[in-house]
């Protein structure tokens, strides 16, 4: 059996172990290949290291000394990286947190329990096409 290539190379930047595996596992499914983070330090050095990565999908809340909003911060001001569509997933959802996010130029900004995790995949695709 001739196994399918993988599509997308996407970075998933989350500090929460089980949900971070949890994210793993259904993109995998959906044929992205997927490296993880749990910090901005760990974020940014397989940045440097990765030839290519294609998407971010990034929480607000991390371990570290550096929050999503810093890292889109970084990285939107990079020429390296500032093309990279990013998609926040995260707990929290005031105005202010959000509105920065879009001004910063994210992609879209989710609400981690108003999502289920197909309805992120799908708008990823979508993103890619």
């Amino acid at each position: 059996m001739i196994k399918k290539d993988v599509e997308k190379t996407i970075l998933v930047i989350e500090d929460e172990r089980p949900l971070l595996e949890a994210i793993r596992t259904k993109l995998e499914k959906n044929n992205f290949s997927v490296v993880t983070a749990r910090t901005a330090e760990q974020a940014y050095g397989l940045l440097e290291d990765l030839k290519k990565i294609d998407i971010i999908w990034l929480d607000h809340y991390l371990l570290g000394k550096e929050n999503g909003l810093d890292i889109v911060t970084k990285l939107k001001g990079h020429e390296k990286y500032r093309k990279i569509p990013i998609f926040i997933v995260s707990n929290t959802a005031s105005a202010d947190k959000v509105k920065s996010y879009i001004n910063l130029g994210i992609n879209k900004y989710y609400t981690k329990s108003n999502y289920r995790l197909d309805q992120i995949i799908g708008d990823i695709r979508d993103c890619l096409k």
